[in-house]
């Protein structure tokens, strides 16, 4: 059964739409919510169709379902603030620039963490190499029941807090760490989103922080080039030494906070403050 685990801090008139991962939990958003919320930013860590349930719950999805979640999300947290900024991690980072280019009327600034339009970083099996071939296997209906197992050292570099993540992750816990792997129906369904938002990224004229882990396991920094190379607003890099993947939760989360505030505040000074994110 699927948990409802969304989160909202209160702040002020400038908010911050959160957006985690595939297979992932709004809990990876929780610390830089908080976060942004002691910097004065409204805060809704949102929760993506189909997810924190088990994987069946998750294969009935697909990419078209979490960006509906994503828009609605949008659609209501707008009513509330006069600014709207969307930020997210791996996945969640492409369904924010997709927001973006869909939506340029709503969105004032966009996160970019961990984007992940390939998974192609240092740890990924060597079969990932083929994974341009998921969306055909997944229209010939060729495994369905068939998972990619989450590996060390699952997007973090903090041992301890590996520790934690994966204990949680491998006993069960979706809502709390997501599941221990990626179906192939849902990457078929991701790489066919992929596709569809970096053809569109000049759409995105929205400013952009762009936060990648220099030694990220899963995606490398090919996929933030491949953002900072194609959008067509003004693009603000970070690059983090000392985290793998999973940046929001990492060794360098507090910096990646403090950074995304000082970027979304900046943003935010430019309008005027009867610019309503509804206008």
């Amino acid at each position: 059964m699927i948990q409802n685990v969304e989160f909202r801090f209160e702040g002020g008139r400038s908010g911050v739409l959160l957006i985690h991962g595939l297979t992932g939990t709004p809990a990876e958003m929780r610390l830089v919510g908080k976060g942004l919320s002691r910097a004065g930013f409204s805060v809704y860590g949102m929760q993506l169709a189909g997810h924190c349930g088990d994987v069946q719950d998750l294969i009935k999805t697909g990419w078209r379902d979490w960006y509906a979640s994503v828009e609605k999300a949008a659609e209501a947290f707008r009513q509330e603030v006069d600014h709207l900024f969307v930020a997210g991690l791996s996945m969640g980072a492409v369904l924010a620039l997709k927001l973006a280019a869909e939506r340029p009327q709503w969105v004032k600034g966009v996160g970019v963490y961990g984007a992940t339009f390939k998974y192609d970083g240092w740890a990924t099996p060597w079969y990932n190499r083929f994974s341009f071939l998921l969306p055909l296997i997944g229209r010939l209906g060729i495994g369905r029941n068939w998972m990619v197992h989450e590996n060390e050292p699952y997007g973090i570099r903090d041992e301890r807090l590996r520790a934690q993540v994966a204990g949680l992750m491998l006993g069960g816990d979706s809502a709390a760490a997501g599941l221990p792997g990626n179906p192939w129906p849902s990457l078929a369904e991701m790489y066919n989103m992929a596709q569809v938002v970096r053809r569109d990224l000049p759409r995105v004229q929205a400013p952009c922080l762009v936060a990648h882990a220099v030694e990220d396991d899963i995606a490398s920094v090919a996929n933030a080039r491949l953002v900072e190379q194609g959008v067509s607003g003004p693009v603000e890099m970070l690059m983090l030494k000392d985290s793998y993947h999973m940046i929001t939760i990492d060794r360098e989360r507090r910096l990646l906070t403090e950074r995304s505030a000082e970027f979304f505040g900046r943003v935010a000074d430019t309008y005027k403050p009867a610019a309503r994110a509804a206008a």
